[in-house]
């Protein structure tokens, strides 16, 4: 399945992408969540409810909502830097014996479609496209044999990075976590549907221009052997986001530097899930509060 956030008729909800339709849960199954992380935290019984609703219920042209970020607010923003060989080779750095391990902050999620904004700090804007991992069970010292048994789905990311925040510290946070900066979408692709992540050819687009190609066979450290990793330390908990790192092409690796600006229009696109597209803007006025 295909598992959305959408809004229509100034009302947000969920809903399952079938062909050019938008099946509208909250009518379809309306004993289910209207929310994404309330049905991902209700398990395999609410996963079978959306399927079985998919034959039935209200559709809707999928040309005719907004689709918002699938997990408006995961409860974790989990991310891996240096996890393909050409981008760790294209950093200049040797490659990792760990899975180097940052967090984005929650607030920077937006949508598939939404603004990314060039913000008032710095205008050191890159891109990062990247796999990402929905958690969709709860669970602690997950082996990499089970890992799948943990997930939801899948979805594409945009790490989008402010660079001199970035190597301002050792740690990155900072710079990976400004508001706007972590486009996901379009939907989460459930396991059901995408068993192998692995296989995935992955291309990022600044204004049509292919600025990234690779394959998420060329991951270090792939998919189930994060989340073994990442549950030695702590619970995953369902909606959990895990971005499992970018490959080589990055802007500010380019000679010269290709750093992103306001008009730009950047396109992620990963086989079997889909695309986000994101135009770039200068941070609204509005944004202080």
């Amino acid at each position: 399945m295909k598992l959305a956030t959408f809004t229509h008729d100034g009302t947000t909800r969920i809903g399952v992408v079938d062909g050019d339709d938008m099946v509208d849960l909250s009518v379809a199954a309306p004993d289910l969540p209207r929310e994404m992380l309330a049905f991902l935290e209700a398990g395999s019984d609410a996963m079978l409810t959306a399927r079985e609703a998919v034959g039935g219920g209200t559709r809707l042209p999928l040309a005719e909502v907004h689709l918002e970020a699938p997990i408006a607010r995961p409860p974790k923003f989990l991310a891996v830097g240096l996890n393909y060989a050409d981008h760790v080779a294209e950093s200049g750095l040797d490659t990792p014996e760990h899975p180097t391990i940052f967090n984005k902050q929650a607030t920077c999620v937006t949508g598939p479609t939404d603004p990314v904004h060039v913000p008032k700090a710095s205008h050191v804007l890159d891109y990062e496209g990247e796999l990402g991992v929905v958690i969709g069970r709860r669970g602690r010292h997950v082996s990499r044999d089970d890992a799948i048994d943990y997930i939801a789905g899948y979805v594409v990311v945009d790490d989008v990075t402010v660079r001199d925040w970035q190597f301002r510290t050792p740690t990155w946070t900072m710079g990976k976590s400004f508001d706007t900066h972590g486009p996901i979408g379009p939907w989460i692709v459930t396991t059901d549907e995408l068993r192998d992540p692995h296989q995935l050819a992955l291309r990022t687009f600044v204004n049509g221009e292919l600025r990234q190609e690779s394959n998420t066979k060329e991951l270090i450290f792939d998919c189930f052997k994060l989340v073994e990793h990442f549950s030695t330390a702590f619970t995953l908990e369902p909606g959990d986001i895990i971005a499992t790192g970018t490959p080589g092409g990055v802007g500010i690796l380019h000679k010269p530097p290709q750093i992103l600006e306001a008009g730009d229009v950047v396109r992620i696109e990963i086989e079997g899930i889909g695309e986000i597209e994101n135009p770039i803007i200068n941070e609204p006025e509005d944004t202080a509060r």
